[in-house]
């Protein structure tokens, strides 16, 4: 089983970068490499099983179910359903918490999932780098273009 783990801090307070990626359906809000979103069936973006279809900035579509979601803990977790990536068996969860030396968040996001052995390393990486990492430099730009 392959396993993605990349944290940082993102330069501000909890509760703003909370608002920002809380919504399941918002990532192109957020994340550069996402450009469109839907929740299917018209289920609320928060509710426990509720699946999101987008597209990223390379036309891939991936459909992704949300397995966890807490406002208490600020995290969620979710599995992808469809993807073009050699991948089965996926989990993943993005999980804030505060930092309170500075008021800046501390953020994670952490993959496991199954992949042929000589794909394995390749899809960790672009995982790690393009999407967590990704993701977390878009928070980190827009958080500190707002200081």
């Amino acid at each position: 089983m392959a396993h993605v783990f990349i944290s940082s801090v993102i330069p501000a307070p909890i509760d703003k970068v909370w608002a920002k990626i809380r919504d399941f359906n918002g990532l192109p809000s957020w994340h550069p490499r996402m450009v469109r979103s839907e929740i299917e069936d018209g289920l609320p973006a928060d509710r426990i099983g509720c699946v999101r279809k987008f597209e990223l900035v390379s036309g891939a579509t991936l459909r992704e179910q949300l397995l966890t979601f807490s406002d208490i803990d600020r995290s969620v977790s979710y599995t992808i359903l469809e993807t073009p990536q050699p991948i089965s068996n996926h989990k993943a969860t993005l999980t804030l918490r505060p930092i309170t030396d500075g008021d800046e968040t501390y953020a994670e996001w952490c993959a496991t999932f199954d992949a042929p052995a000589e794909e394995a390393d390749k899809v960790a990486a672009g995982m790690g780098i393009n999407v967590f990492q990704g993701g977390f430099n878009a928070l980190k730009e827009h958080f500190a273009a707002k200081a």
